[in-house]
């Protein structure tokens, strides 16, 4: 008997550019799958909801800035253990408020090469493009625990 296929959980992410080029990924707040895991801020869209609505309701309660504009991007798939996720990847380069950790995570910004590890497997792609555009070499070891 085959199992039935699971429906992809959709996911708004936000890859926050800095002026000067940096990207700011956050922490995995404790009880969560993953946790400690640095990724780049969002969560669930919820029924009703836009991605560019999900997205804004997430940086707001996560990290208390409200984002100007939202630049649609990429999705992407990812199969974790825990779900299948649909990522709907966002730039936003403009910002208003300073960031507020209101989960307990950590964040950094980070240019290429990338210091923080490890990176949550479904970023991959989404950092090998990022990497691409700006002429950088994305280096595997950011994915090892």
């Amino acid at each position: 008997m085959t199992q039935p296929a699971r429906q992809p959980t959709e996911v708004a992410v936000g890859i926050l550019v800095r002026s000067d080029g940096a990207l700011l990924f956050a922490t995995r707040p404790e009880g969560k799958p993953y946790a400690g895991y640095w990724e780049f801020p969002g969560g669930k869209v919820e029924p009703g909801e836009t991605v560019e609505q999900a997205l804004r309701r997430e940086l707001q309660e996560e990290l208390g800035i409200t984002v100007d504009a939202v630049e649609p991007w990429k999705v992407t798939e990812h199969d974790y253990p825990h779900a299948l996720v649909r990522l709907h990847w966002c730039k936003v380069h403009a910002w208003q408020g300073s960031l507020q950790m209101r989960e307990g995570q950590q964040v950094a910004w980070q240019h290429w090469p990338l210091q923080v590890r490890p990176v949550l497997p479904g970023a991959r792609p989404v950092l090998a493009w990022l990497a691409q555009e700006c002429g950088a070499v994305l280096d595997d070891a950011v994915f090892s625990a």
